[in-house]
C-alpha cells in the first residue's frame, strides 16, 4: 500500500541561493533590455533615413545628425496617417507630415526626399522600408549604406526589419533618439516606459522569430 521513495529538495541555504539568482537575473533584465532594444549603431552613409512616424524630439535629433553628419540626402519614410484609412495622397502619409516638419526645421528641399508607402495594414516598418528600396533601386542604385534614425526602443526592430527589406546589398546602420518624458536608465518607474517597453519587446520578437518577409532581393 505504501512505498518510501528518497526525495532530494532544496535546504534553506539553496533556497535562498536560487532567489538571489532569480533576482539578480530579473535585474540584469530590467537593466539591460532599454539598451539592447535601443540599440545606436552608424555607419559610414551619405544618404539619412527618417522613419516618419516619430514625434518631433527626433525630428530635431535627425536635422542635427544630417547638418554634422555630412550627408548628401534626406529620406523620409512612413504610410498613410492614422485615421486615414486607406491612402489617398503623399501629404496625409507620415513620411510627407515629417518631410513638411523637416522643411520648416531648415532641411533644404533639394535634400529632402519623401518615400510614402501606401500600405496601412500590419507591417508596417517593414512595409516603408520595402518602399525605401524601391526608391533607392530606381534613383540611386549605387546607395550601398544608409543611416535610419527612430526612437529608442523602436530601434533594434527597425534595423531588423529594413535590413530585411533592403537586402544585403545596402547596409542599415540605426541611430536612436531617446524619449525625453522618462528616464531610460529607470524605465520602470514611468508608466509610458514600462508600456513602450513590454510592447516593443513582443513587438521584436515577433519580428524576430515569427515575421516572414516577402521581399525578394
Amino acid at each position: 500500500m505504501f512505498v518510501r521513495r528518497e526525495r532530494w529538495g532544496l535546504s534553506w541555504r539553496g533556497l535562498l541561493a536560487a532567489l538571489l539568482i532569480v533576482a539578480g537575473a530579473c535585474r540584469l533584465l530590467l537593466v539591460g533590455i532599454f539598451p539592447f532594444l535601443a540599440v545606436t549603431h552608424p555607419i559610414e552613409s551619405k544618404t539619412l533615413v527618417v522613419e516618419g512616424w516619430v514625434h518631433d524630439y527626433a525630428l530635431l535629433a535627425g536635422v542635427r545628425e544630417f547638418r554634422t553628419g555630412g550627408y548628401e540626402r534626406l529620406l523620409t519614410t512612413g504610410g498613410p496617417e492614422e485615421g486615414e484609412g486607406k491612402f489617398t495622397n503623399v501629404h496625409n502619409t507620415s513620411a510627407g507630415v515629417a518631410a513638411s516638419r523637416l522643411r520648416n526645421l531648415g532641411i533644404p528641399g533639394e535634400q529632402l526626399v519623401v518615400v510614402p508607402s501606401q500600405v496601412i495594414d500590419r507591417d508596417r516598418t517593414y512595409n516603408s522600408a520595402v518602399a525605401l528600396g524601391e526608391w533607392l533601386r530606381r534613383n540611386a542604385p549605387t546607395v550601398t549604406a544608409v543611416n535610419v534614425v527612430t526612437a529608442d526602443i523602436h530601434a533594434r526592430r527597425s534595423r531588423l526589419l529594413f535590413q530585411e527589406a533592403l537586402g544585403p546589398g545596402i547596409r542599415v546602420g540605426i541611430i536612436s533618439i531617446p524619449n525625453p518624458d522618462y528616464d531610460p536608465d529607470h524605465w520602470w518607474r514611468y508608466s509610458e516606459g514600462v508600456r513602450e517597453v513590454l510592447s516593443e519587446s513582443v513587438a521584436y520578437l515577433y519580428a524576430r522569430l515569427i515575421f516572414l518577409p516577402t521581399t525578394k532581393h
